[in-house]
């Protein structure tokens, strides 16, 4: 893997990475450029979000609705990339970014792991549009993602881009939407042979987690999300080999 993927496998194992950039309630808000531009001025890697805006573009945002991070009612996916470029992100006087002005900023400083919010059913648009901009990007990138239909699409049509398969307890109130039997599934790694990951991106209630620990010592690296403080860390850290971190200086 080393070999295969150079310096962004080099990255994923260390540094740590910021979630959603190094942001604070008092600093840069979460998935904005100051973020980005902090956590690598700290020498961190990077994770963020990317969803579709109505006209196709990747845009770095977490939630599906605008309100919490900008003040402005509806889903970001009902609105153009030029709508969304007219916004402000609260606490900043600057937009939610696109995917390409992220990477654009970052280049080749630190890692950045893209989480894909690709709603299942609708695979393919989102992953079409996260791999053109990276074609264009020369920085260490994966992707990562909780869909694992997302996961195979790009297994089969850009098997050397780097991919991390979320997963966590699914035992919270929007992993209920889903079928039982998938919840399930999905909290014992059952889909890692549909997804085919390089690696794990495991959330700290599933950790430690006898599955992952069998396919970390096979080769397939663990990082550890979201962890928000040193203790949280120490419970973990050996049967992991990077985390995702926020709130502290990892």
């Amino acid at each position: 893997m080393r070999e295969r993927f150079g310096p962004a496998w080099e990255r994923l194992l260390t540094p740590p990475i910021a979630h959603r950039g190094l942001w604070s309630p008092a600093g840069p808000p979460e998935n904005s450029l100051a973020a980005f531009e902090a956590a690598c001025e700290a020498g961190y890697g990077i994770e963020l979000d990317v969803q579709l805006s109505s006209d196709g573009e990747a845009i770095v945002f977490h939630d599906v609705d605008l309100e919490r991070m900008t003040g402005a009612p509806g889903r970001l996916a009902d609105h153009t990339a030029a709508d969304l470029g007219r916004l402000r992100l609260a606490g900043a006087e600057e937009a939610p970014p696109t995917l390409a002005e992220a990477l654009t900023l970052v280049g080749r400083r630190a890692l950045v792991l893209i989480e894909i919010k690709t709603p299942y059913g609708e695979v393919g648009p989102l992953e079409q549009r996260v791999h053109e901009v990276l074609i264009d990007h020369n920085g260490p990138t994966a992707v990562i993602g909780f869909n694992p239909y997302s996961h195979a699409w790009f297994a089969d049509r850009h098997p050397n881009v780097l991919r991390g398969l979320d997963s966590y307890g699914y035992a919270d109130a929007e992993a209920r939407r889903l079928a039982p039997e998938l919840r399930r599934a999905f909290a014992r790694l059952e889909h890692v042979e549909l997804a085919r990951p390089h690696f794990l991106a495991l959330g700290l209630d599933m950790l430690p987690s006898e599955k992952a620990d069998r396919l970390r010592r096979a080769g397939m690296p663990v990082v550890g999300w979201t962890v928000r403080s040193p203790s949280q860390w120490a419970a973990v850290k050996d049967h992991c080999d990077n985390c995702i971190f926020e709130g502290w200086a990892a």
